[in-house]
């Protein structure tokens, strides 16, 4: 009911919204839309969800790629101190992010990558979301190494084993990967919030703070209409991915 109120509220004047609790609106205005859409600043909202998808399909593609790697070779291959780093991978889950914001943050500022977004895509390039490793290591686990090891008896070297018969094994995973990236990227308000100073490179968890000023007359019809723009994408990706299952 949240959510459904929250779509019919956007489409009702400022003074209606906290009136009647109901979902349909008396006087239906797109007026949160067009006002929300222009936004306070010199740039509209379509700056700001194209800021979005700039950080996430780069985090997406990095955090599908690296996790793959590693996540094989800790499943495939036996080497020196291999309990020991997936172990650290295994501690890692268990830290909370805001321990390692500090440290993060100061690594950044020294590389002389703050208000850009690399300190946002750098750390999943690197396999930096434990969880991701770990679920794929779990899933490769799971499947028979039959398939390999006839790939290498036909001359296949490893790299041409994960990419032609693991990772194609791999799809369903990758895609939960994906999409939970992807849910998580677009929420994140933290990250962006520390990283980047310039107005013209917020995503849209950003963009709709600008919506509330310091002043108590919000324009509440603006900010539910753009925050359902904004829940769009992730219900569109979570409705699609809940298609395909059905039809599989």
């Amino acid at each position: 009911y949240p959510l459904v109120w929250l779509i019919g509220a956007s489409f009702k004047p400022n003074a209606e919204i906290f009136a009647s609790p109901g979902f349909y609106p008396d006087s239906p205005t797109l007026s949160g839309y067009v006002k929300g859409w222009q936004t306070s600043t010199p740039y509209t909202f379509g700056r700001f969800f194209l800021n979005s998808f700039l950080i996430i399909l780069p985090k997406m593609i990095g955090t599908a790629i690296s996790c793959t790697l590693v996540a094989y070779g800790f499943a495939r291959f036996d080497f020196p101190l291999k309990k020991l780093f997936f172990s650290s991978v295994i501690a890692i889950l268990v830290l909370p992010n805001v321990v390692t914001r500090i440290p993060q943050y100061i690594l950044f500022r020294d590389l002389g990558w703050l208000d850009s977004y690399l300190p946002l895509w750098v750390p999943s390039a690197l396999a930096g979301d434990a969880f991701f490793v770990f679920m794929l290591v779990q899933f490769l686990r799971g499947i028979p190494g039959d398939m390999e090891e006839a790939a290498r008896v036909d001359g296949a070297n490893s790299m041409q084993t994960l990419i032609y018969i693991v990772v194609p094994m791999l799809a369903p995973a990758l895609v939960s990967v994906c999409l939970f990236q992807f849910m998580w990227t677009m929420n994140d308000f933290l990250g962006p919030l520390i990283y980047l100073s310039s107005v013209d490179k917020y995503p849209v968890s950003l963009a709709l703070k600008l919506s509330i000023d310091t002043t108590e007359a919000f324009d509440w019809n603006q900010i539910l209409a753009m925050s359902t723009l904004a829940l769009a994408p992730a219900l569109i990706v979570l409705i699609g991915r809940a298609s395909c299952r059905e039809r599989v």
